[in-house]
């Protein structure tokens, strides 16, 4: 049914850049709100950002306030995040989120890290 696939992430130093992709299919895209979430090793599962289905509300993690923006294309079926000024603690894998009825669903994930 509904399929997430992220793209975008790789290894950067402290106080780069990394734009991250998750490309929705197999359900009507503008009609749910999307969010990014983040595991690191040994850790749970913790929200980052969630956008609403026409864009007109986000919200953020206080630990990414100010340095990520979550965006969505409802045409290309697409949410971005745009990371800046990373940290060796946003190290983690980040995976797109969308939940429908009470279900949620998840992607792979894409790996991001941040080290010097």
């Amino acid at each position: 049914q509904m399929q997430l696939v992220e793209s975008g992430g790789g290894l950067v130093q402290p106080g780069n850049s990394l734009r991250l992709s998750c490309i929705a299919s197999g359900f009507t895209f503008s009609d749910y709100d999307m969010g990014w979430f983040r595991q690191a090793p040994g850790k749970e599962r913790e929200f980052v950002a969630t956008i609403r289905r026409d864009s007109g509300f986000t919200a953020y993690a206080d630990s990414v306030k100010g340095r990520f923006i979550v965006s969505r294309d409802n045409a290309k079926n697409t949410v971005y995040l745009q990371m800046t000024a990373l940290k060796p603690e946003d190290t983690a894998v980040y995976y797109c989120h969308v939940r429908h009825n009470t279900v949620d669903y998840w992607g792979k994930g894409t790996l991001v890290t941040v080290t010097s």
